[in-house]
């Protein structure tokens, strides 16, 4: 029998007629769908089209610009002595990862992982014309596009363009937040954002539900089926949730009860329970954002650093136990980003201004351990007095979303960019691992 009526019709369609249904931000924090499904028949369609690939992606957000010289540490530099006689104190209790670098004394969790190959760290990663604002470093980032022209998000892009064709509600998702990241936002992706477990509701219960019945049922023909399905998508991503939540329990010890000389704003571990929840119950995630803010340290550093690496240390080691112990660290990648590092100079208040270049980690069974790239030299600095990037960030997307993701990287990024081989076992474009044969 052959489609007819809405199933006929596409929801890139439905978006190029302006027909977007939205929650707003508090249905969003509910469990809302930010762009509900409209073939709620057809979840699973990707797996029709050969995609077996079941990688997951957790992107950690570090807002406000996390300080890569004191995250991963030149343990003998002298210019980073001279140029921070107060901050580096921090090289003499660091934990050494070879000769040379050393991570942040809180960091024991990843120096355990990076001591079973599970951690990967990129230095020097950065763009051309580094932007010190926020906003701007922060959309450079999220898009993908250090020219700006880009207004689509490069997670985003890449659910639209790989998983997206039947609009899995739950493929890419928020969690512990109440709008859609910028990296994720893409006007053809289905997105879900959840801000707590115990959100996994419509706001207003039942009585919510029923008003929405009566919108669509009233509404003729075509628009009232879209209403139906959204409201039916909203309805069954909520039900999808809960039996989620039902059947999970965690197998590690999740804790936000940290004392943190600034507020984060962000519960990190809650969020990360969120996410391995998702991952583990079956869901099918498979892209994930997190974010844990406070890192624009200009002032009394030391303390208020220490403090959000301690945090970040204990949630994303929470985070591996938890999926390990479910025996999914096989398929899960984490990935930390930053809009930019700190400047090398430490200010007269004790702390640092906004930067250039900085380390990203890469954590989890799929990364193979070890450093990567070139950390930049503390003594050939800009004419800003910054570090000079030596890896352009959209290498690190590329090998996420080649090696990791099994997806054309050119179809989000446009052109290729110098490879950085740092995961284990890379999958091809149909999903299945690759086989490396080493001769000699």
């Amino acid at each position: 029998m052959a489609d007819v009526g809405i199933n006929r019709v596409s929801r890139r369609d439905f978006l190029r007629a302006g027909l977007v249904f939205g929650a707003g931000a508090a249905g969003l924090a509910a469990g809302y769908a930010a762009v509900p499904d409209v073939f709620t028949r057809a979840v699973y369609a990707a797996k029709k089209d050969g995609r077996s690939n079941d990688r997951v992606l957790v992107m950690v957000q570090l807002a406000g610009g996390n300080d890569g010289l004191q995250t991963v540490i030149p343990l003998r530099d002298g210019a980073y002595r001279d140029l921070r006689p107060r901050l580096s104190k921090a090289a003499d209790a660091a934990m050494p990862i070879d000769q040379t670098f050393g991570l942040n004394k809180q960091l024991t969790g990843l120096k355990s992982l990076w001591d079973q190959g599970k951690v990967a760290i990129v230095q020097g990663v950065g763009y051309e014309r580094p932007s010190g604002s926020h906003f701007d470093s922060i959309r450079v980032w999220e898009t993908g596009d250090p020219a700006r022209r880009q207004v689509e998000g490069w997670l985003g892009k890449t659910i639209a363009k790989n998983y997206d064709s039947a609009g899995h509600p739950l493929v890419g998702c928020a969690c512990g937040a109440t709008g859609v990241p910028g990296a994720l936002r893409d006007l053809e992706a289905t997105l879900t954002v959840i801000n707590a477990r115990q959100s996994f509701k419509f706001v207003g219960g039942d009585e919510m539900e029923r008003a929405a019945g009566a919108l669509y049922t009233s509404t003729p023909g075509i628009y009232g089926a879209l209403f139906d399905t959204s409201v039916a998508t909203a309805r069954d991503t909520v039900a999808q949730l809960r039996t989620a939540a039902s059947k999970y329990v965690p197998k590690a010890t999740y804790t936000d009860n940290v004392r943190l000389p600034i507020s984060s704003k962000n519960q990190l571990a809650a969020a990360l329970q969120l996410a391995a929840e998702l991952i583990v119950t079956g869901t099918g995630a498979k892209i994930l954002h997190v974010t844990l803010g406070g890192f624009d340290t200009h002032y009394t550093q030391e303390a208020r650093h220490d403090g959000l690496l301690g945090y970040l240390d204990s949630a994303v080691s929470a985070f591996y136990e938890d999926v390990s112990a479910y025996g999914m660290a096989d398929r899960v990648m984490v990935a930390t980003w930053s809009e930019f590092g700190r400047r090398p100079r430490e200010n007269a208040s004790a702390g640092t201004d906004h930067g250039t270049a900085a380390p990203l980690m890469l954590i989890g069974d799929p990364v193979k351990g070890g450093l990567y790239g070139e950390a930049p030299s503390l003594r050939d600095l800009d004419r800003a007095g910054n570090q000079k990037y030596t890896v352009d960030f959209r290498s690190v997307y590329q090998e996420i979303l080649d090696s990791h993701l099994g997806v054309d990287p050119r179809e989000v990024l446009d052109e290729s960019f110098e490879r950085l081989a740092f995961t284990r076992v890379p999958v091809s474009r149909n999903g299945s691992a690759m086989i490396a044969v080493a001769a000699g």
